[in-house]
């Protein structure tokens, strides 16, 4: 399936964007860009990353291993905490929607690409802003900006 939809979604995003892998345009192709300079790592090495890269490089690994060893550490219950809450307040559904939370968290925006460009081929211009807010502070925020 992939080697008939890939195609068709390139096709669709070639024909509605027209700076389709321009730097700076809304899909400049971010993947070119990071094979790229993963070429340019490996031929002139460590020497052509920005000053002080390499330390944060060393303090996020650590800190991703640390992370993952206290997850590790303290059992599955206590992986996740919004997880935990989550359960805490209704079991049912958390078992019931929680990797499908999760998955939607990792997607998030990828899942929104398709209908973009499936909107900009016929014209439509998506809102560039959401807002999520109490009913009252909504009415507020509604007030100020139709003034």
């Amino acid at each position: 399936m992939g080697c008939i939809i890939s195609p068709c979604v390139f096709w669709l995003f070639f024909k509605a964007f027209k700076d389709l892998g321009i730097p700076g345009s809304q899909y400049p192709a971010p993947n070119a860009t990071v094979f790229r300079n993963m070429a340019i790592l490996g031929v002139d090495g460590f020497s052509y990353l920005p000053k002080n890269c390499l330390y944060l490089c060393y303090g996020f690994f650590s800190a991703a291993i640390l992370i993952n060893l206290m997850k590790d550490a303290l059992g599955k219950k206590w992986a996740s905490l919004i997880l935990f809450i989550w359960e805490k307040i209704d079991k049912a559904k958390a078992d019931a929607f929680g990797p499908a939370v999760a998955s939607g968290l990792i997607c998030g925006d990828g899942i929104w690409t398709l209908p973009s460009a499936i909107l900009a081929l016929v014209g439509v211009k998506p809102p560039i802003c959401m807002k999520f807010l109490s009913r009252g502070t909504n009415a507020k925020v509604d007030a100020f900006l139709g003034s």
